[in-house]
């Protein structure tokens, strides 16, 4: 390879080599994978590989996500190889990163949302049963506050422990101990795994709603990077950019992150982009919940005055129109001042406290 990241093939040609910077556990190569063959078919002389690491997230695993106290435990040695041009991009669940990312770094990309909903999936003795048919005190393991505080309100005969490690070691718990009746997972990751078979119940979102941005892949760059950043923005799917942008602008503007109960729902419907947002107690007990919509129809100006280099929550998506953007950013800033305006900062205060307090 050459000092400028080309090198010559055997007929003289040259080709760019792209580095994709991913997480070592077998779903984040799944996913990165994916991200990889689409970029292959759109630019088939370009030189893709990918560079696998271990994150803060992934060494960490008898504590807590909640408790390590680190706001991108499953980025920061990520963008610490992008910052020092050891690869070019990185692929994320966009739910891992933060709202506010490192100076110089942007949301190149948010591809199509897979299903966003959480999963129960059962220990093989509890097959063909459901959360509402499990035998009362059954231990339902989740390494969320957020799955925790809504389930635990709307299945008070259950109870909810932690359970940390990627997907693989989850199950393994779950199926070789009697530690746990079933594990709370995101729908999308065990889909992409091929795992769909073990999902014995899909949460409807009145009974959990989803993180913020889950289900969805981002693509992470370094913003001076025109051309990554020119290259990857292809992959952006419309809908689900509004969806997450206004998502991730409800929880910036509440402060909200892994150690807090904030949970959402969105969908765009006849042009009109809803969010529902919610905050929650630790044990569900309190709450508050809203529901706000907008137009996301593209405006009739010409978008030619828009600053395509602008970020939205992180997100640069100049191929989009930027109307629609604005109006999903100005909607999750709106419904978590909403929240705050009611009491939420109370709520998710006391519920910080007592989380790390425990």
């Amino acid at each position: 390879m050459s000092e400028d990241g080309n090198t010559k093939e055997g007929n003289g040609k040259v080709s760019r080599i792209i580095r994709i910077g991913t997480r070592k556990s077998q779903l984040a190569r799944i996913q990165t994978d994916s991200v990889a063959d689409r970029l292959r078919k759109l630019y088939p002389d370009v030189h893709l590989e990918v560079v696998a690491m271990s994150t803060t997230g992934d060494k960490i695993l008898d504590t807590a996500l909640s408790k390590i106290g680190e706001k991108s435990l499953f980025t920061k040695e990520l963008e610490y190889a992008l910052e020092k041009n050891e690869v070019d991009l990185v692929v994320h669940s966009l739910k891992d990163l933060p709202t506010v990312l490192p100076l110089g770094f942007t949301i190149g990309a948010v591809l199509e949302r897979e299903i966003p909903y959480d999963a129960v999936v059962l220990h093989p003795k509890n097959a063909g049963k459901s959360l509402d048919t499990l035998p009362d005190r059954s231990v339902v393991g989740t390494s969320s506050l957020r799955r925790a505080a809504q389930l635990k309100k709307r299945f008070p005969q259950l109870e909810f422990k932690d359970i940390r490690g990627n997907l693989n070691t989850r199950l393994k718990k779950l199926d070789e101990t009697d530690n746990f009746s079933a594990i709370i997972l995101a729908a999308a990751g065990l889909n992409r795994m091929g795992w769909d078979n073990r999902i014995g119940q899909i949460l409807d979102p009145k009974d959990c709603m989803y993180a913020v941005g889950q289900g969805a892949l981002a693509v992470e760059v370094r913003a001076k990077d025109k051309d990554i950043l020119e290259m990857v923005s292809v992959l952006h799917h419309s809908e689900t950019v509004l969806r997450c942008i206004a998502e991730r602008a409800f929880l910036r503007h509440l402060e909200g992150g892994c150690s807090v109960p904030v949970a959402v729902h969105t969908e765009v419907t006849d042009s009109q982009l809803y969010l529902t947002g919610a905050v929650y107690s630790l044990d569900g007990s309190q709450s508050l919940k809203e529901t706000m919509q907008t137009s996301v129809i593209p405006g009739d100006q010409v978008e030619r005055g828009v600053d395509n280099e602008a970020q939205r929550v992180g997100v640069t998506a100049s191929n989009l129109p930027g109307s629609p953007q604005d109006a999903a950013e100005r909607l999750g800033v709106d419904l978590a001042q909403l929240l705050l305006n009611k009491g939420a900062k109370e709520i998710l205060t006391v519920a910080r406290q007592l989380n790390e307090a425990c």
